[in-house]
């Protein structure tokens, strides 16, 4: 049972004075230092965070709007710049350096009353499918502390298990919210690309990074994305808002005759067959309140993993050539001239993965191989788009399993990375042609959660939030 209500009861609670603000952050700070061993967390920003609940009590106090998350306390993926405390993306590239601005999110959910209190722990750079891959520490699974929490935002997963917060902010390039909530048994919504805004968050891919909640609930997830979807002038790639808002608190949609697509790619080979149970289960939940479930083909989906990753690495060696140890991050001493000063601060400052997704990104757009790779890659992204709105003319919805296995042993694929790239297969084509999607969890294999993944057509976020309302009320 989570010593936290509904966010929107928190907000209500804290404004009508039964609560306080500063109660809610002291109750937060708390809970994750009596959590330290899960190594969730980087760095809390809990000077600021107080100083902030003590000016939305005195507003109350005096009878001032405060906004409709009043005091309701949140922890950001620390890929998303923030006031309090030091942004560094999990890599020793970043360390020591303070945001001179906040992300448009953060902002957003401060200007509804919403206090940061932690910035979450996460592969570097949101490299990684493990949160192995941070340069400070692992992350571990609050179910089994062997075993690791996913990633990249696996930080954030788990803060929110942990009951360290009512809910925190994750980053989904390929699958990093949704393979951690599933992992870790909570909801977590990659939105449409484009509704929320990219500014003031570390980029890793910008043509498939987008920001999400990840929360205990999904009345929780809509009501966080309600107040920072919609257009930003600082991201040009912002899309505009449902004319009915995203928050689905109190609502419900009937099942009976909604058309679902389970996709067949997905529950074919590779597929851990506990995993596959929980999904068919899953569908027959959602056969028994009146949904039209169907086997959907997607003939190209078997490639998505390979577009992924020709595109994203290709964005990643681009977006990560401006930490060159010259204005801001880390920079060798040790270095006699400029050549030198590139070459040591970013073979320090860098990760093996890191450098390994440079080197692959360079490699995919040079002389003689960008047609051969970068340019196929993009056709066969092409290709996925049409095959995706084909499915959804017959389907309102597609559903699968959200990652092939529960969660895997710490170290189990460290060494091997193909091994751990194949744990975005069934998230990274959502991300490639720009749909919505979630993670509900849906069952257990042993006591390891496992998360069904619905999807729904672009700028559909509302409807999938509704459906995936009914779903989790089925599936509980």
């Amino acid at each position: 049972m989570s010593q936290w209500p509904l966010i929107a009861e928190i907000a209500a609670a804290v404004t009508s004075g039964k609560t306080t603000a500063v109660e809610q952050v002291e109750k937060a700070l708390k809970t994750i230092a009596d959590q330290k061993e899960y190594d969730a967390i980087i760095a809390t920003t809990a000077d600021r965070a107080l100083e902030r609940a003590k000016t939305i009590d005195a507003k109350i106090k005096n009878g001032e709007a405060v906004g409709r998350l009043a005091g309701v306390p949140f922890i950001a993926k620390d890929n998303y710049l923030v006031f309090g405390a030091e942004t560094t993306a999990a890599s020793n590239i970043l360390r020591g350096f303070n945001a001179p601005y906040q992300s448009t999110v953060i902002n957003r959910l401060e200007a509804e009353g919403a206090i940061c209190v932690a910035k979450a722990n996460l592969d570097a750079f949101a490299h990684g499918a493990s949160t192995e891959n941070s340069d400070f520490f692992v992350t571990k699974n609050p179910h089994d502390t062997s075993r690791v929490p996913g990633g990249s935002s696996g930080g954030s997963a788990a803060s929110v298990v942990l009951d360290m917060a009512p809910f925190a902010l994750g980053s989904d390039t390929g699958g990093s919210i949704r393979q951690p909530a599933s992992f870790v048994g909570c909801v977590g919504y990659k939105p449409t690309y484009g509704l929320t805004s990219r500014s003031g968050v570390v980029a890793m891919a910008s043509s498939t990074d987008t920001m999400g909640p990840l929360t205990r609930n999904v009345a929780d997830a809509a009501e966080v994305l309600d107040v920072y979807a919609g257009p930003d002038p600082l991201d040009s790639t912002t899309t505009p808002r449902q004319a009915e808002g995203y928050s689905v608190t109190g609502q419900k949609m009937d099942l009976q005759g909604v058309k679902v697509g389970l996709i067949k790619q997905y529950m074919g080979d590779g597929i851990d067959e506990a995993v596959k149970k929980v999904v068919l289960e899953a569908a027959d939940k959602l056969k028994s309140r009146g949904a039209i479930v169907e086997e959907v083909d997607l003939p190209s989906l078997p490639l998505a993993l390979a577009v992924y990753y020709i595109i994203v690495p290709a964005e990643v060696s681009s977006n990560l050539s401006r930490y060159d140890g010259q204005r801001y991050g880390f920079s060798a001493k040790d270095a006699t001239d400029l050549e030198s000063s590139y070459v040591q601060s970013r073979s320090q400052g860098f990760g093996v993965e890191a450098k390994r997704r440079i080197m692959i990104g360079t490699y995919v757009l040079s002389s003689g191989y960008y047609d051969a790779y970068y340019k196929k890659a993009q056709t066969v992204r092409t290709k996925l788009i049409n095959e995706f709105a084909e499915a959804f003319q017959k389907y309102q919805y597609l559903i699968g399993p959200v990652a092939p296995t529960p969660a895997f042993q710490i170290g189990e694929n460290a060494d091997d990375p193909l091994k751990m790239y194949l744990s975005d297969i069934m998230t990274v084509a959502a991300n490639l042609v720009g749909v919505p999607s979630i993670s509900l969890p849906a069952g257990t294999v042993g006591k390891l959660p496992v998360g069904l993944q619905i999807m729904a057509p672009m700028n559909k976020d509302r409807e999938l939030l509704l459906m995936a309302l009914a779903a989790e009320e089925v599936l509980a």
